[in-house]
């Protein structure tokens, strides 16, 4: 940072000019592209969908708490996972602050694990997040789309992720999909995101974008599996595998013994 180029103010100015034109030009690119998300093609969604919530069984229409937009976080938690998904909580710990405008604006938000409700319900209040949070244990849903997949497949197989076949080890991935409820009660897929596609929600990277060093992975993994950690683990220790799953540091210290 210190080799850095200093230059007068005027220069700057000209500097920061050009700069400006190229950040217009992604402005209205990321409008036409948003204009195009939403004039995909939809899938209505002709199966009966059940979940586990804590009051009970609840179903996919329930999810929209009466609006006609829903957004689902498809989060990875293995039923009797104990090292959680360091990206899933940065993601996740992004949507407090919006819950009220999102509610406000017929929009509502859930996040769907595969693992047992008392097991999600125990992470949930132990990181203090507000959102419905609910579990697809008993559910095809995320097998349906195509964040969960069986272990021959995961494991020695081909698995079809993020619009394409790929090799991955691992039998719960992330994503993001996105529903409407007409007023018939009928739903609808209308879109859905991985990977980096997913991206856009984690405005701590916005302002990591703002900054001198940016976002300054220059670790082991090159993603935000090098610093990001559950929100109340920062300054405790521990590791990250390259997957994203944290283990406490007296979880390491005991495997090393």
């Amino acid at each position: 940072m210190e080799l850095h180029k200093v230059v007068s103010s005027e220069e700057w100015l000209d500097a920061r000019i050009e700069l400006l034109r190229k950040e217009k030009e992604i402005t209205r690119l990321r409008d036409a592209v948003s204009a195009e998300r939403r004039a995909l093609p939809w899938v209505r969604i002709e199966k009966e969908y059940v979940f586990d919530a804590p009051e009970g069984k609840v179903s996919l229409a329930d999810l929209f708490d009466g609006r006609s937009q829903l957004i689902v976080k498809h989060y990875m938690m293995a039923p009797g996972q104990t090292t959680p998904c360091v990206g899933c909580a940065f993601e996740v710990d992004h949507v407090e602050g919006a819950l009220v405008h999102l509610r406000n604006h017929d929009v509502s938000y859930a996040a769907v694990a595969r693992a047992p409700i008392e097991e999600i319900e125990n992470f949930r209040q132990r990181m203090g997040w507000r959102f419905r949070f609910v579990s697809s244990f008993q559910s095809d849903f995320n097998y349906d789309f195509n964040v969960s997949f069986a272990p021959e497949e995961a494991y020695g197989g081909t698995i079809y992720y993020n619009y394409q076949d790929r090799q991955i080890p691992m039998e719960d991935l992330s994503g993001r999909s996105v529903f409407y409820r007409n007023e018939n009660g009928e739903i609808f897929h209308t879109y859905s995101a991985f990977g980096r596609g997913t991206e856009e929600l984690l405005t701590s990277y916005v302002f990591l974008d703002l900054t001198p060093k940016g976002r300054d992975e220059n670790g082991p993994h090159h993603s935000l599996a090098d610093w990001v950690r559950p929100h109340d683990m920062y300054g405790k220790g521990g590791t990250v595998e390259g997957n994203g799953r944290y283990h406490a540091a007296d979880e390491a210290s005991a495997e090393s013994t």
